[in-house]
């Protein structure tokens, strides 16, 4: 993984992680703790975060990236499970006190996160207080869209799908309405064949919805995108909002 810690000896204000949405409501006296412990590092598209194979030290809360998280079956397409970008944490075992889950976790575009020992995470969840109800809330809006992307996986259309993704994955970009993906990533991601997202692209860019050329998608119709995606969408930004607070608990 080609991690650049940004600020290696300077201890993070509070005012340096608000990209992050999680930390941004996170308690100000358990965030101070949490930051004793925390870097900022740079990401670069490709970095895997955490593997079966490998033991989860640290937990990251992306800034600016997007991380998805892939499974992988013998003989069958890696299939995308979810995502997670600057509304949330990657490694949520880390404070779970479980082992890494299986498949990987991987960077889809080069960016910036909050790195976090997961000692320090555990340390704080185990204080059993807003830090706790936080990183819990945010742990189930994480298995809704886990959920829910089984039975997107499973029932809907390559073209809604692609819609749906492409709004997700917009709304975890802080800015712009570029997504540095290949169709071929896309469909690595959603465990389709690449021609069937080549063909679903194709009638979103002729439906003036996207435009796309060598790897950089960018959305021209957000309404026009969400007329058209399946209700996975809609469900999963629901439980997040409902889930994760505007503002730090008092």
């Amino acid at each position: 993984m080609h991690a650049i810690t940004t600020r290696p000896h300077a201890l993070l204000p509070r005012s340096a992680v608000q990209a992050n949405r999680l930390l941004a409501v996170m308690p100000h006296d358990a965030l101070d703790r949490l930051l004793q412990d925390a870097e900022k590092v740079r990401l670069v598209a490709g970095d895997v975060l955490y593997s079966a194979d490998n033991p989860l030290t640290h937990a990251y809360f992306p800034a600016d990236v997007i991380v998805t998280l892939l499974l992988e079956s013998s003989g069958r397409p890696t299939t995308k499970v979810a995502m997670v970008g600057r509304e949330g944490v990657v490694g949520v075992s880390a404070f779970m006190g479980g082992a890494p889950p299986p498949g990987r976790a991987v960077v889809l575009n080069d960016g910036s996160a909050f790195k976090i020992t997961a000692a320090a995470l555990k340390a704080e969840f185990d204080l059993n207080g807003a830090a706790m109800r936080l990183l819990l809330r945010f742990t189930q809006s994480l298995v809704t869209q886990m959920a829910q992307s089984v039975v997107c996986n499973r029932h809907h259309q390559i073209e809604p799908q692609l819609c749906s993704w492409l709004l997700g994955s917009m709304d975890r970009l802080p800015k712009g309405n570029t997504l540095p993906v290949t169709q071929e990533m896309v469909a690595g991601m959603l465990g389709v064949r690449r021609e069937g997202i080549s063909q679903a692209a194709g009638i979103l860019r002729k439906s003036g919805l996207i435009d796309f050329r060598r790897g950089r998608i960018n959305v021209l119709d957000r309404p026009g995108l969400l007329a058209r995606a399946c209700e996975c969408y809609a469900v999963v930004k629901r439980e997040t909002d409902r889930l994760l607070p505007d503002r730090p608990a008092t």
